[in-house]
This record gives C-alpha cells, structure tokens and sequence, in this order.
C-alpha cells in the first residue's frame, strides 16, 4: 500500500471552464488512490455551476458557505458540515447563497468521468 502526504494550500486551484467562480484542487488523482479521486472545488460568492452530469456518483462534504444545490428534482440549502451523495447520472447544479466562498470536498470513484453540462 503506498502512503502519500500533501498540504492542501501547495496544490493548485485549476479555473472550471463551467459556471462562474468555480475552481478545483485535485487533492488525491486518480493515479495517486487505487479507487477514489478526491477534489476541493471552491465557488466564490456570487458564483454557480450549472446544472449538469456526471457517469460516476460524487461523494461531497462542506466545508464552508452555503449554496443552493439542486440535484435531481430536489433543492436543498447545504452548507458547512453537510455530506452529500450525488448517484451517477442525476442532473444537479450549485449557486452560492450569502458573501462567502463555497467550498466543498468531492470524493468519485476512479475511472472515466463524462462530463454534460444541460444548462448555462
């Protein structure tokens, strides 16, 4: 088993192309874990992503803001100390609520993730 060790704020964050104020710190690749990847996106306030799919389930948990996230045909508010479970293939799509940076981590299973974005 390989051990691996790293500091959060000496990765970089990558722009997302989708949304507004959207960035992504891949924590753990998917050739550094056997099985998951795990990423740190931030949405700054004022910020969305919008409504799309993913072929693989996200794992999330807040940790700070909030946002209005719709996932299939619900709409919850999350927000820090919240977990999500995002099954693959269910349309969903973040907007910040308040003045402060969204930030949440998001665990997917390794593999290929195909990415369609429904809505701008």
């Amino acid at each position: 088993m390989m051990f691996l060790h790293k500091q959060i704020d000496v990765i970089d964050a990558t722009p997302q192309k989708a949304g507004r104020g959207v960035s992504m710190k891949m924590l753990l690749s998917p050739d550094e874990s056997p099985h998951f990847a795990m990423r740190n996106f931030t949405i700054d306030a004022g910020g969305y992503m919008p409504l799309h799919t993913n072929t693989v389930e996200h794992e999330q948990y807040v940790l700070s803001g909030r946002a209005k996230v719709v996932i299939g045909d619900q709409t919850i508010e999350a927000g820090k100390g919240d977990v999500l479970l995002i099954p693959a293939g269910v349309p969903h799509s973040y907007e910040t609520l308040g003045d402060e940076t969204y930030s949440f981590l998001c665990l997917v299973p390794k593999g290929e993730d195909c990415i369609e974005v429904l809505a701008c």
